[in-house]
């Protein structure tokens, strides 16, 4: 890997390692649908130009109705879902439950034209991920209930539907333009949640700037720092964040919010990884890398 690719890849760990800190701190004042709604709509007003430039947007439009399942299944449920769980349990572990998106995603291919079956090893896989994600969770709920957990799961299958479906409808299409207009697409969706429930007064500057953070810097930016980190080392080996970025989240809400990290949850984690591999391993094939990469918009 060159040094731009490795300065690339850093960026993209860290970026997609915390968004999660930053929902945590806007949920404090913020309802979920407000947040989401701030989110998108910031990050669609940087990337629009961008895309518009570039003509990206026409051939997106012109396949509106997976675009449309695409925005919603992506970003419009799972941002919700996730924002409204960050109000009851930590960062840290909102972040290494996302870890789990990889097994859900081995489980979904099939829908999605996926005819190559789940062998032996994937199906250990599956097996060590799942016992990953329990320690990770732990047996002791008095401190999240219920309600998290299953809204974290709405977000682990959202996260593995949607790039399946940009991989099967919507490949070939300019990345930028895909994801600019999936944002602007979901910030007129939740506009009118969001008028209703406007904060009364001005939200604190810690807040503020992590509404900023999120929309600049974890979606706009980072998209387009994902997108030369594809041109630079390939879509393949850029998908390799994904396993990164939990970690990265746990450790921004240990360090910064003083969140409490158990032993469960790093062996968890260190299970919900080797379940990943083993489950998404395939039988070896010459093949080419994919033309349009399996991204998660966090």
């Amino acid at each position: 890997m060159t040094r731009r690719g490795l300065l690339l890849f850093a960026a993209m760990c860290l970026i997609w390692g915390i968004p999660y800190l930053f929902i945590r701190i806007a949920v404090g004042e913020l309802t979920p649908a407000t947040l989401v709604f701030l989110r998108t709509g910031l990050a669609a007003l940087v990337l629009l130009p961008i895309a518009a430039r570039r003509g990206a947007l026409r051939p997106v439009l012109d396949r509106w109705r997976p675009l449309l399942v695409f925005a919603v299944v992506e970003i419009a449920i799972p941002w919700l879902a996730l924002s409204s769980a960050e109000q009851r349990i930590s960062s840290s572990l909102t972040g290494l439950l996302t870890s789990a998106v990889p097994l859900v995603g081995v489980l979904i291919a099939p829908m999605f034209g996926n005819r190559e079956g789940i062998r032996t090893l994937n199906l250990a896989g599956l097996l060590v991920g799942l016992l990953g994600v329990a320690a990770i969770v732990g047996l002791d709920l008095r401190a999240t209930g219920w309600l998290p957990l299953a809204e974290m799961a709405v977000v682990a299958v959202c996260y593995a539907v949607g790039p399946a479906i940009l991989s099967r409808f919507l490949s070939g299409l300019p990345s930028v333009g895909v994801i600019a207009a999936a944002l602007a697409i979901c910030a007129a969706g939740y506009a009118p949640v969001a008028a209703v429930q406007w904060p009364r007064a001005v939200p604190s500057t810690p807040v503020l700037a992590s509404v900023a953070v999120l929309a600049v810097v974890c979606t706009a930016v980072a998209f387009l720092i994902f997108f030369a980190l594809i041109a630079e080392i390939g879509p393949v080996r850029a998908t390799v964040i994904t396993y990164i970025n939990p970690a990265v989240a746990a450790v921004a809400g240990v360090l910064v919010l003083r969140e409490m990290f158990t032993a469960g949850m790093g062996i968890g984690f260190a299970l919900v990884l080797i379940g990943s591999t083993l489950a998404t391993r395939r039988a070896r094939a010459p093949s080419p890398e994919p033309a349009a990469p399996k991204v998660t918009v966090r």
